[in-house]
């Protein structure tokens, strides 16, 4: 059995792909692939973003990092006037806590609205839920049904979920973010997959959010998950710079100054 990965950029050859292109800059590289699954749909295909970069703890300057979300993240979706953020894993366990800890920091405003929002100079804010709905084991409810009943009481556009992944290359661990249009099974990075979230079983259209924390060696006599002994740093690190770039793609109309200072 070979290791398992969660990253297309590992499973699949983008360079084949007629739609594939690679764009870098300086220590930053941005691959887009649009991969097609000819056994369910062959008329529509997943779109892929990959970024990856240098090791997070050398990096001073993460404006070009932001200037590459910022377009990974539109090639996949135009601007949607309602969203939920929703944190996908279990903060307890580092490896699976980057969802939760990105959640917490995004900045809430779908009960900001009309004149208060004038009165307080947040007119040009967008309807942002935010969500940490935990994991089965702790609460006995699948995501799939939480998410569900939010999406339909709330109505929003589109929901981005945000989740640990698990990487095939010891190098990719920390230094990629994956986006992607197909959607997510929670708890996949650390081998507890759980009913898909996507647009056909929320209604809306999914922007699934990955990082790649573990590397999972399977074999016959015992499982290995492993990651990096500066898990907890990292995690921390990549769960400030994920918020930071959602919140100035969910709020382009206000001021990054100000901005950073409500979150």
């Amino acid at each position: 059995m070979g290791i398992r990965t969660d990253l297309a950029i590992e499973k699949f050859n983008y360079e084949e792909k007629d739609s594939y292109f690679c764009e870098k800059n300086g220590n930053f590289e941005l691959h887009f692939a649009e991969i097609f699954d000819f056994e369910n749909d062959c008329q529509r295909g997943n779109k892929f973003v990959t970024l990856y970069f240098e090791n997070l703890e050398r990096i001073t300057d993460f404006k070009p990092l932001e200037k590459q979300f910022l377009k990974a993240i539109k090639l996949l979706l135009d601007d949607s006037e309602s969203v939920l953020v929703v944190g996908l894993g279990n903060r307890e366990i580092t490896a699976d806590s980057v969802g939760p800890k990105t959640a917490e920091k995004i900045l809430a405003t779908r009960h900001i609205t009309g004149k208060f929002a004038e009165e307080i100079g947040l007119a040009g804010l967008k309807s942002v839920a935010v969500l940490v709905p935990n994991v089965l084991g702790n609460t006995g409810i699948e995501v799939q049904e939480i998410l569900r009943g939010i999406v339909d009481k709330i109505k929003v556009d589109t929901v981005i979920v945000i989740d640990a992944l698990c990487a095939e290359n010891k190098d990719r661990l920390f230094k990629t973010i994956q986006l992607t249009d197909s959607g997510i099974a929670p708890g996949s990075g650390v081998k507890n997959k759980r009913k898909e979230l996507n647009k056909s079983t929320l209604g809306v259209k999914v922007i699934a959010i990955g990082v790649p924390t573990v590397i999972d060696f399977p074999n016959d006599s015992e499982n290995l998950v492993v990651t990096p002994k500066e898990c907890d740093i990292l995690s921390d690190k990549i769960s400030d710079v994920l918020s930071r770039c959602l919140n100035l793609y969910l709020q382009p109309n206000i001021d990054p100054e100000i901005l950073f200072q409500l979150v």
